[in-house]
């Protein structure tokens, strides 16, 4: 009888595994099915490096690239904010904090990661947008710096709780040694723990790099909605979630509009596989080599 519950709850999650598969293979059957057919109006070279995107004018421009360089723009400045505070949390949080701190400080900096996107934007929208206009004396404090901010905000959460849990599965042993030999508390953490959870933390910075490419409804709200090539921090950008958004209640159904908006989501799904593949190789990599020094 016991046997047969396992066998039962073994085949649930099988099955539940290959929901997943399934789910997945049918974004990606869609987005290519209904992105494709825009290559037989625009080449693939004049969709990615074109410096136009005018869908609705006569003739239409199909140019991307305005739209995948705000993305990569807001998603930098992001990381320059969230990476030293994110991973300077965990490192406090793993190796510095007391129990009792760290029961406090951590589910604050993780109740980050539930608050919907959309009060992050109100909060940009109001609070932040016209402080940057006012320090900057800009037209408009709608711009690549006010997603960035907003964006490395809602990255810290993630990049903390993955780093942390790296950085508190060092063992003790490997810290005890350390400290033996006459390495200081600073010299153990910066030469031996983070090194030793470099897989982990490369991981987290990752990550949190998708979660800021992937987000939508702030920088719809905050980036500026123009679809520029910037050159400053301080221009405003259209990323490719935000054009998405904002184009795909205009289209016709099954027009070259249409289908240029799931083609971008086909250049936001490869750029996001391709930076998961990454945490994954690095992840490995750094493994192998912690192990291989041991």
């Amino acid at each position: 009888m016991t046997k047969l519950k396992e066998n039962f709850i073994k085949y649930i999650l099988f099955f539940l595994s290959f929901l997943s598969l399934f789910f997945l293979l049918g974004i990606v059957v869609v987005l290519f099915k209904e992105g494709l057919p825009l290559f037989k109006y625009v080449s693939l070279k004049d969709f990615l490096f074109g410096k136009e995107w005018y869908p609705t004018y006569e003739p239409p421009s199909f140019g991307a690239l305005p739209l995948i360089l705000g993305s990569l723009w807001v998603t930098l400045g992001a990381l320059i904010l969230a990476i030293p505070l994110g991973l300077g949390a965990s490192i406090y949080l793993a190796e510095i904090a007391g129990r009792g701190i760290k029961e406090i400080i951590k589910p604050i900096i993780e109740l980050l990661a539930g608050i919907p996107s959309v009060v992050y934007g109100f909060f940009g929208v109001v609070i932040l947008a016209p402080f940057i206009q006012k320090i900057f004396d800009l037209p408009v404090g709608l711009c690549a710096l006010t997603a960035s901010i907003i964006l490395g905000i809602m990255a810290i959460p993630t990049i903390t709780s993955i780093a942390d849990d790296a950085i508190s599965s060092v063992p003790n042993n490997y810290k005890e040694a350390s400290l033996a030999l006459g390495a200081t508390k600073l010299e153990t953490i910066f030469k031996v723990v983070l090194p030793a959870s470099s897989g982990g933390v490369i991981t987290a910075i990752i990550l949190g790099i998708s979660r800021a490419i992937g987000e939508t409804m702030t920088v719809l709200m905050v980036a500026g909605g123009a679809a520029i090539i910037p050159h400053s921090f301080l221009e405003p950008v259209r990323p490719l979630t935000a054009t998405i958004a904002a184009e795909m209640g205009e289209a016709v159904l099954g027009g070259i509009h249409y289908n240029a908006l799931f083609s971008l989501g086909i250049v936001l799904f490869v750029i996001t596989l391709f930076f998961n593949i990454l945490s994954d190789f690095l992840y490995e990599r750094f493994k192998k080599r912690v192990r291989w020094k041991n």
